[in-house]
Formats: C-alpha cells, structure tokens, sequence
C-alpha cells in the first residue's frame, strides 16, 4: 500500500507508551520508515529542582518505552528500532533532528497546557520553513477541546451538564485502541550516528530521588500492574476512596499524567462497567479531567487569574504573616494534625491523596487567608502528577474561585474532616510519628488534650509538635468577610453569562 510520506518522525512528549498511541499510530500508517523521538526539553526542566521525581520518572519510563519500540520493530532491521533523546530545548533540538533524520513530517499528540501550545506553533513554523509537515493528534483526553459544546454552542463551565453529554457522546468508537502493532514494521532501525539509550539522571544534571524507595511503579509496564492491582477493588472504591488510611485510589494519575497508561483504555474499562457504583465513581473522575482539560483549553486566563473574575478583587493575607503562615502549612506546621500529615506526604513521596488536596487547600486559602495561587505553585512543584488544568481546576474549586466551585462559604473544618477521614488517626500516625502515643480523640485536635495526655504522649506543644497557627471559627469569620466582595451573582459573569 502506497502511504503518504516516505519517512516520519514520531515525537513523544506526554504520551510515553507504545500501546494504543495515536500520534505513533498515523505516524506508522502514513509513513514508509518511523524515527522515535524524546526530547529532555530544557526549557521545562532548566526550572526543576536537581532532585525532581518527576523527572526520574520520565527517564525510567523511557527505558521501557525504548524496549517497547525494540520489541515492536520488524527483526529483519539491520539495527533495532528505538528511542532517539536529546537533552536541548525542544524548539531547537526538534527541527534540527527532523533535518538531520530527512523526514517528510513530524507526529505528536495534543498538548494543551500555555507553554506547550507556544512551542508548539514556533515548532511547527520552523518545520514548515523546512517544507516538513507537522501532525498532531488527540491522545491525552477522551474528549478535548471544543469537542463537547452546549446547546448555546459553547464551553460547559458546570460539571454536571458536561458530565451528561460526555456520556451521551461516549459510544465505543471514542475509546477504540489505536492498533499500533498492525503497523509496527514501518519502525525504522537506530541510526548509527545518533545517540543510544536512554540518558542518566546525571548526565542530564539531576540528582536520584526517593523514588525506587517509595516502588513507585513507572512506564508502561508499572501503570499496567497498577491497573490490574486496582481493578480488584474497583467495587469498593466509592466506599473507600475519601480514607486516606485505606487502599481507595488507582494511583493512576502519574502515569495518565505522562501517558504511561491509555486514557481509552480506563474510560473504556469505566463505561463497561458503570452500572457498579465504584466503576460509576471512577469514571466521573476521570470525566472531571477531561473537564478541568477543556476548561485550560477554552478559557486560558485560568493559568494565572480566577475562572470568575470578581475573586481576584479579593484581598488575601500578604506580608511577612503571610509569609510565616504559608510557611508553616508547606513543611506541615500549622498544629492541625490531618494537614500536617498531608503536606509531609506530599514533601516526603510526592503524593497527596485527593479528599486532602481539598483539606489544605481549603485551610490554605479558608483558614490562613492565603491567595490559592501561591498552593497552586507548591502543588505543582512537588506533585508527582501535577497536571495544569487538574491542578488549577482543584485549586480554584477549593478557593470558590473557578467554574462549578464549592460556594464561598463552604469552609472546610480540618478538626471534622479528620474525624471524618482518619477517624482511628491511621494516616496522621504513619506521618505525623511524634504523635503516634496520642489517645485518638486528642489526636484530631492536640491543643484540647489535657496535660497528663500529652506527657504520656511525649508531645509538647510548641516544641515538638506545633500549637495552632490560627485558630478556625476566627478564620471562618474573617474568610466570610473577606470574601464578601464577591456575593453578588452577577460579579460571576464570563463573558456575559452567568454561571
């Protein structure tokens, strides 16, 4: 069969697997031969910290997707298939290897995050000044962009609707896997004079991490054995997913986030299953993603201002008290135990469990008076699977900020979630361990345990543990005034309608 270009080049970016990829899919079945491609882009990691697991994650996760492409090219090449890797800023290195390898295109999947769009256009001028297409498909989400409208044909900005018409469009055709392997043989062999393997952490100037310590699961195969370890407990998800103790989650947002897993392949798995209530749960979370991705997409100011513009006329705590507060909440110090157990598992492991992304930020933002912009810039320094669009969305939901948020006076009381949540104190024992002695009714709430609990306890408050940095019916008084400018329904107007 006659196919359209002789020689391609895929790029790989936020999509690293071979199964059911898009990009690599019409890249195979268009081309004569394939390159594959990774570029370490500069631009992003020159940003990072040197000790990022984020980045050790990616770097394991392309030696598997190395193997993968060795083992899916043809036998007969004189040299296996594989992953070319440059360590450059991508607008660079991209269309100079493009040049280099002779291709005709270029292949790569949506990437709508502000930077990623940017690069994108600059990329793709730079290859069309070379006479080198560039193609670019949907792969990270189910439904993106403008793909679900309302009757008024534009954006949904309230999840309920939007959750509704992305399961009346949801038929089988939109998370049909792509069949890589029917066209694997178009991979071409590992030139010579390129650069083989994948680099160390080293070599591109990063430090190792805790993460072989934490047997974070990476690549293809990881993402593969946590789904088949999750799908055992599906059922019991909508019982189990709000206990940070329990094991409720996937642990599936880093490898959706990097593409390790098949967005198609989980939707698919949900909707088979959505008649049970933990399949139903889940699939609606993966749903708020694909809603938090058209939200980025369609309304960009999100990145950096409130969904609803009259918020950002609210005037946060600034100063060096804002300062010491934001402090204290970021290394797990404000006296509130189930907090202070959250952020020192995000500090310690990178992750956080999402009833307690929506604890802290609500204390963060409710409690200390803090603009949600600055939780927003630590999650994404320290969150395995940051993702922008999620992040941001979660952030401004908890800030009462963005679309479909929780109502401004809705202020979450740290002491009745974590009775709630930990009741027996499990979570805030593992990583709060100077209270681990604690009677539980006391653990909740330190600063009302009598003295003789404390001493047998070894806790001292204000010495090895923190007294309360505010206290919270006080912070429930101030954040209601604080946000009284924006009660007006008609302040949430975008672009003219109410929401």
């Amino acid at each position: 069969m006659h196919k359209k270009y002789k020689t391609g080049l895929m790029w790989f970016r936020r999509d690293l697997r071979a199964e059911d990829n898009a990009a690599l899919y019409h890249a195979l079945k268009s081309c004569d031969q394939v390159f594959c491609a990774f570029i370490f882009d500069r631009a992003i990691l020159d940003q990072l910290p040197r000790v990022d697991r984020r980045v050790e994650f990616i770097r394991e996760s392309l030696v598997d997707l190395n193997r993968q492409l060795q083992h899916l090219g043809p036998a007969y090449l004189s040299a296996p298939a594989g992953l070319l890797t440059c360590h450059a800023t991508a607008v660079d290195a991209l269309p100079v290897l493009a040049s280099r390898l002779s291709v005709d295109a270029v292949f790569a999947n949506h990437d709508d995050e502000p930077y990623s769009l940017a690069r994108d256009a600059e990329v793709q001028g730079l290859l069309e000044s070379a006479g080198i297409a560039f193609h670019t498909f949907k792969d990270h989400l189910v439904f993106e962009r403008n793909e679900l409208l309302n009757l008024a044909g534009k954006p949904y900005t309230v999840y309920t609707p939007y959750k509704n018409a992305w399961l009346k469009k949801a038929e089988p055709f939109y998370v049909k896997p792509y069949a890589v392997e029917r066209y694997a043989s178009a991979l071409a062999p590992r030139p010579a004079n390129e650069p083989i393997g994948v680099p160390s952490l080293a070599e591109l100037g990063f430090g190792c991490t805790n993460l072989s310590l934490l047997k974070m699961p990476t690549g293809s195969q990881g993402g593969a054995r946590l789904l088949d370890d999750f799908l055992q407990r599906m059922q019991q998800y909508s019982k189990t997913r709000d206990f940070p103790a329990a094991k409720g989650p996937s642990h599936l947002s880093v490898h959706l986030r990097f593409g390790t897993v098949s967005i198609r392949k989980l939707a698919s798995i949900a909707l088979a299953q959505a008649h049970e209530p933990g399949a139903a749960i889940w699939l609606s979370e993966l749903i708020w993603r694909d809603f938090y991705a058209q939200i980025l997409s369609n309304f960009p100011h999100v990145a950096g201002s409130s969904f609803k513009p009259a918020y950002d006329a609210i005037v946060w705590e600034q100063g060096e008290k804002a300062e010491t507060l934001f402090r204290a909440w970021c290394i797990g110090q404000t006296g509130y135990p189930l907090v202070d157990a959250a952020m020192t598992q995000l500090n310690q492991t990178g992750y956080m469990h999402n009833r307690l992304r929506m604890v802290t930020a609500s204390f963060l933002v409710k409690d200390l008076g803090i603009d949600w912009r600055w939780g927003e810039r630590y999650f994404a320094e320290k969150l395995n699977d940051f993702d922008l669009a999620s992040n941001n969305g979660g952030w401004q939901w908890a800030a009462s900020s963005g679309c479909d948020a929780q109502p401004y006076f809705r202020i979450f009381n740290p002491t009745s979630q974590s009775q709630k949540f930990d009741d027996e104190g499990k979570f805030i024992r593992k990583y709060l361990p100077v209270l681990h002695k604690l009677p539980t009714p006391a653990l909740h709430s330190p600063w009302l345990a009598t003295p003789m609990e404390l001493a047998a306890a070894g806790v001292q408050l204000g010495d090895n543990y923190a007294m309360p940095v505010i206290a919270h019916p006080q912070a429930r008084v101030l954040t209601l005034q604080r946000y009284a400018i924006v009660k007006s329904p008609k302040q949430f107007s975008i672009d003219g309608a109410i929401t």
